[in-house]
């Protein structure tokens, strides 16, 4: 019971409050938020000028190490002699790779056109053969008919007379 004589219940006491409570904290939360929302966009404004100007900055010292990457061998004499000595080596490497593979080249297409000339001539070779066969079948054939029909004219004529 409270001190005043009255029955309230626990749960009815903490409702109220609570309200006001969640209400300022929701309030508090927005404006958090907004706040978070306000600051993330000029940070993305920052950072997005930043990039607009970092990359071009970092092209330029890039390009500035490449072209120092270049030209440093060649500064001093015994050093540009080396490196000339290197691109000649590289060089003739990159040669002799070139005219090995253009000899491998050649040999095979060598190789593949005796092989299709060999069968070439291994089928042409046979294909005479079959055909003087055969012309040698036939004319065997048509002298033996020629034959048989000059017996049986023979015997025709012998008989009429």
């Amino acid at each position: 019971m409270a001190a005043n004589g009255t029955t309230t219940s626990t749960t009815q006491r903490k409702s109220a409050p609570r309200t006001t409570k969640t209400s300022r904290t929701d309030a508090q939360k927005i404006r958090e938020g907004l706040t978070k929302v306000r600051n993330g966009s000029v940070s993305y404004a920052r950072q997005t000028a930043e990039r607009s100007l970092d990359v071009p900055v970092g092209v330029v010292l890039t390009v500035a190490d490449r072209v120092n990457d270049v030209v440093e061998p060649f500064t001093k004499r015994e050093t540009a002699e080396r490196e000339l000595k290197s691109f000649r080596t590289q060089v003739e490497r990159e040669l002799n790779k070139l005219e090995r593979r253009g000899a491998t080249s050649r040999r095979k297409a060598r190789t593949r056109a005796r092989q299709t000339r060999n069968r070439v001539r291994r089928e042409v070779k046979q294909n005479r053969r079959r055909f003087q066969t055969t012309v040698k079948q036939n004319r065997g054939k048509a002298e033996d008919s020629l034959k048989r029909a000059q017996t049986a004219v023979q015997e025709r004529v012998s008989t009429l007379v």
